[in-house]
């Protein structure tokens, strides 16, 4: 059964990664990457997490992605061979950010060694 969950996961990504890049424009100078998925065990909703440069847009990619997500869904719904298609969310990547930090932060300790 988790196999057939990180399967899923990795189609939706993919799929929606394709489908986010045709068919939705953001603000100009944003790059968005869809870091991962997780689906819950019953496939009911997939959690999409995205990571936003520069940091700061986030809230405005959240919001294009939000009033979209109708529309987004049923183009998941048709190219998805599944009986039940998970309710997508979209959400922050927050590790990815706690990432920068810790490299931050050991660049710093490096820095004041030498």
């Amino acid at each position: 059964m988790r196999e057939r969950i990180q399967r899923v996961n990795h189609l939706i990504r993919n799929e929606l990664a394709k489908i986010i890049l045709k068919e939705i424009e953001f603000p100009s100078d944003v790059l968005v990457t869809l870091t991962r998925v997780q689906a819950t065990k019953d496939l009911t909703e997939s959690r999409v997490f995205i990571s936003v440069f520069p940091e700061e847009k986030s809230k405005e990619v959240l919001k294009v992605l939000g009033r979209q997500i109708y529309f987004l869904q049923k183009k998941l719904d048709r190219t998805l061979r599944m009986r039940i298609v998970p309710k997508i969310i979209f959400l922050k990547e927050e590790k990815m950010v706690e990432a920068g930090k810790i490299e931050k932060i050991l660049a710093n300790l490096k820095k004041n060694k030498k």
